[in-house]
């Protein structure tokens, strides 16, 4: 890995002796745009080649009108593509003006041989494509097409490599993301994620620890673990180790005081884990945990590996042993085969649940993936309106929950100035609740006592109690 971080910085002090013969040229600085799409694993990649680019020289800027553009990119649903293919069609026009202009494509949609030939033949004016697996040779593939003048393509359809110590320019001074595994093993019918981000790799347990506790070192009081399914980390580790042993360790990093993790699958989420967070002190009262559908019928065609009765049964482990906790969940609606019988379990589940928090879903036919051939796939208006009855029955559930917390002083990590709010900042509450107190920009990335004076609905007004 030494020896690759090595040949990778080599290549960007190449882009960067280009990149400073460009500005002379212009007789300014160039500028680049990272647009992101999808999950906090892609938040994170992108972290990374903004960290590139700005070592290589880029100023980074929100405008599509940059000299450098580039999209990582997700694919979970047909939505994404779209919005994708919709800012290419902009960009078509914008690079006619400005012919120097880099247009890149990475990420999730890339692993897609279909999508590939599309992008050549529909928009030839793309300049770089690679995917999931070789973003660490970003500035590699970017000084090929530098040297080249094409097109250039970069695809793997698996890799075993971890090179994670490269630039990373971190959204907040405060909090990062921290990957700690990736790929999927999972095989869900209705999911792409498997053949777009590979099996499962788990990174060594001491080189997450090292990472974090650099991270504090430079200010960073919060993490969120990242990984498609953190509960079966390190089972392919030459010392197998366990998630919940992992977030033992990390528990013990000193000047770290809240640990997050996502996604959490439910056939892997162990006695032993919900032992670990109801001992915790550092790991935060909120907890994603995709129930997907009710119908146990469902869930098995699914290729889920839980019914209805293990996940209530797991919902009420947690609560039992963290009873603050805030639960949040993924739903879909009208997968192939679901019957209104299918859909009224949904329901259920969700009444005895009582989510703080769902992100509802419309199935969404991913090619390759086997639910994609399923017969029986149900009437779009069926699908509708089973999902608007879905969105009212949660936004119901969520309203009655809104406000339980009012009255109590409660820590807050305060993230930002508010942007709506003239000399009010805004933060979270460990169970992920935002809230708006009056203060200045000192407060940020410090974590405060909080009286929570009115609820707003998915929000509280607070008081800083000194």
């Amino acid at each position: 890995m030494e020896e690759e971080i090595k040949r990778q910085n080599e290549y960007i002090d190449k882009c960067r002796e280009w990149l400073s013969y460009k500005e002379k040229e212009k007789g300014r600085k160039l500028t680049a745009c990272v647009n992101t799409f999808g999950c906090q694993m892609n938040a994170r990649d992108s972290e990374k080649l903004i960290g590139i680019l700005e070592k290589i020289g880029y100023v980074i800027t929100e405008s599509e009108n940059a000299d450098f553009v580039i999209f990582n990119t997700c694919t979970v649903r047909e939505n994404a593509n779209l919005k994708v293919y919709g800012h290419l069609g902009h960009l078509s026009n914008v690079k006619k003006k400005n012919p120097d202009m880099i247009v890149g494509l990475c990420g999730c949609m890339m692993q897609e041989p279909t999508v590939v030939e599309k992008i050549k033949k529909s928009y030839r004016f793309v300049d770089i494509i690679f995917g999931t697996h070789n973003i660490f040779k970003f500035a590699e593939i970017f000084y090929n097409r530098i040297e080249n003048d094409r097109m250039t393509i970069d695809i793997w359809e698996g890799t075993e490599q971890i090179v994670e110590d490269l630039p990373v320019k971190r959204q907040f001074p405060f909090k990062s993301g921290v990957n700690i595994m990736f790929g999927c093993n999972n095989f869900c019918t209705y999911c792409i994620v498997p053949y777009v981000r590979g099996r499962e790799r788990s990174r060594k347990p001491e080189d997450i620890i090292n990472e974090i506790k650099r991270l504090v070192a430079d200010g960073v009081v919060e993490v969120m673990l990242l990984g498609q399914n953190v509960n079966s980390y390190g089972k392919n580790l030459p010392n197998p180790m366990t998630f919940a042993e992992l977030l033992t360790e990390v528990e013990k990093i000193e000047g770290l005081e809240r640990i997050r993790f996502m996604t959490s699958h439910p056939k892997d989420l162990s006695d032993e884990l919900i032992e670990v967070m109801k001992n915790s002190k550092k790991i935060c009262k909120q907890l994603h945990l995709p129930l997907q559908a009710g119908s146990s019928r469902i869930l098995k065609i699914m290729n889920r590996h839980y019914d209805k009765e293990k996940y209530l049964e797991l919902v009420d482990k947690i609560r039992e042993a963290v009873p603050d906790i805030s639960l949040s969940t993924d739903i879909m609606v009208g997968f192939p085969g679901e019957t209104e019988e299918d859909f009224l379990e949904t329901l259920d589940v969700v009444d005895k649940v009582r989510f703080d928090c769902a992100y509802t879903f419309i199935y969404s036919k991913r090619t390759g993936t086997p639910a994609a051939a399923m017969e029986d796939q149900v009437p779009e208006d069926v699908v509708k309106d089973r999902f608007n009855r879905l969105l009212e029955h949660v936004n119901k559930i969520v309203n009655e929950n809104n406000g339980k917390d009012i009255g109590k002083v409660m820590e807050v990590l305060v993230e930002e100035k508010n942007p709506q709010l003239d000399g009010y900042v805004t933060g979270r509450l460990s169970n992920s609740t935002v809230v708006h107190m009056v203060g200045d920009m000192s407060l940020i990335g410090k974590i405060v006592n909080v009286r929570l004076d009115e609820s707003k609905g998915f929000y509280y007004m607070g008081t800083i109690i000194e």
